[in-house]
């Protein structure tokens, strides 16, 4: 098991077996998240949005803001009256007193 000692500025030094396995290089980023039994796991931060290139193919036609835009409108329409049946349900419980 790996350790490192605190240092009176709050700093320590990862030990190279554990940079290792993070894959962790100078000037990286780490997280400190607090897991549901209150102890904490070190994830790195690493990657950039540039990792992300190439992972979607280019749309074989470009889409017009007019397009996206109706697609857009489109979509909150169908959400809205999702949202407005679910609440006529709801109240039509509320007056009946039914579960």
């Amino acid at each position: 098991m790996a350790t490192a000692s605190l240092t009176s500025k709050g700093q320590i030094t990862i030990p190279i077996e554990v940079r290792e396995d993070l894959g962790l290089k100078t000037g990286d980023k780490i997280s400190f998240i607090k897991n549901e039994r209150g102890e904490y796991v070190l994830k790195p931060k690493t990657g950039s949005v540039m990792n992300l290139l190439g992972m979607f193919k280019a749309p074989e036609k470009p889409v017009t803001l007019e397009e996206m835009n109706e697609s857009v409108g489109k979509h909150l329409a169908e959400d809205d009256a999702r949202i407005m049946r679910e609440y006529a349900r709801y109240a039509r419980r509320g007056k009946s007193g039914a579960a």
